[in-house]
């Protein structure tokens, strides 16, 4: 094996079961990635309770997952989790994938995935030049902020000023859920459609969560939100039952089902959030132009896509 081209992974979640995923289908690992991926939703619903762990502790778990000499073989890590308690979760730390017999793969090189809390800070900081991490954080650090809003992945780029980072957004992976505008009905005239339009003219509260303030900022524009003040949910309080409270606001959803619960209309999808390929494009050789180009590809599910650099 020649030269190993590292990336920046997210340790869990969602986020790193769908670069699982694409790793799978572009380097035809599908038993790699069913290995890590399952190895992952046990531990986490040991942590949640929702399963009895056997009489080994989190430790002898920890060292029978990783008790391996083969690079090629996952290995894991633990990380203290933000739960009550906050108990030891065990996570994804790396595993080596050769490239050997992948079409159009370069020769003689392997990837590296390696699990990072923060994979866009690691690229930052030029710890790796390929990684995975959420759109969001990108929105949340280094885009500009503009009177205009922003809606699309594509335009990322566009709103990112290159005195401040080496990082761009090459393409989404397309799992998306969105940040949605939400409100009651006694806010929202019926007659009224619940989109950027209708904040235009709106002035009064709009509940966010605290972490979001400067994407929420960024994608709806700085000029929509003149006469909005923004509120934040309680501690431990349910983000649509302190939205429905507020009459108005911002916040991820899915199937929207928890929201109409609480007796709230869905509105405008504003962003989406989802898993991005970036690069740091000061640290691109050609073998990892080669790696990118190989994990980026045209069977990407998503339609909000961004030619790399």
């Amino acid at each position: 094996m020649g030269e190993t081209v590292s990336i920046a992974v997210p340790r869990k979640g969602r986020p790193l079961e769908s670069v699982l995923e694409r790793v799978a289908r572009r380097l035809d690992v599908p038993d790699l990635a069913d290995e890590i991926t399952s190895t992952l939703r046990h531990e986490k619903a040991l942590t949640k309770g929702t399963i009895d762990a056997d009489e080994d502790d989190v430790y002898h778990r920890l060292a029978d997952y990783s008790s391996v000499t083969d690079p090629t073989e996952p290995e894991y890590t633990l990380l203290r989790d933000d739960r009550a308690g906050k108990p030891r979760r065990i996570v994804f730390d790396s595993v080596t994938i050769p490239l050997e017999g992948v079409d159009a793969a370069p020769d003689d090189v392997a990837i590296r995935l390696v699990g990072r809390e923060e994979p866009f800070r690691a690229l930052r900081t030029h710890e790796f030049a390929l990684g995975f991490d959420s759109a969001d954080l990108v929105l949340e650090e280094v885009v500009e902020l503009r009177p205009e809003p922003l809606d699309r992945i594509a335009d990322v780029n566009a709103r990112i000023d290159p005195a401040d980072t080496d990082v761009r957004v090459v393409t989404g992976l397309g799992d998306t859920v969105y940040h949605t505008l939400m409100g009651t009905p006694d806010v929202v005239p019926q007659s009224s459609s619940l989109d950027r339009a209708f904040l235009e003219g709106y002035e009064g509260p709009l509940c966010i969560e605290p972490r979001y303030e400067r994407l929420v900022q960024a994608v709806l524009g700085t000029r929509t939100l003149d006469g909005v003040e923004f509120r934040y949910p309680e501690d431990g309080r349910e983000e649509e039952a302190a939205i429905a409270q507020t009459g108005l606001g911002v916040y991820l959803t899915v199937t929207g089902s928890t929201a109409r619960d609480h007796g709230l209309l869905l509105g405008e999808q504003l962003f989406p959030s989802e898993t991005v390929l970036l690069e740091n494009v000061s640290e691109v050789s050609e073998s990892i132009a080669a790696v990118r180009a190989l994990l980026d590809g045209d069977d990407l599910e998503t339609k909000l896509t961004v030619d790399g650099y």
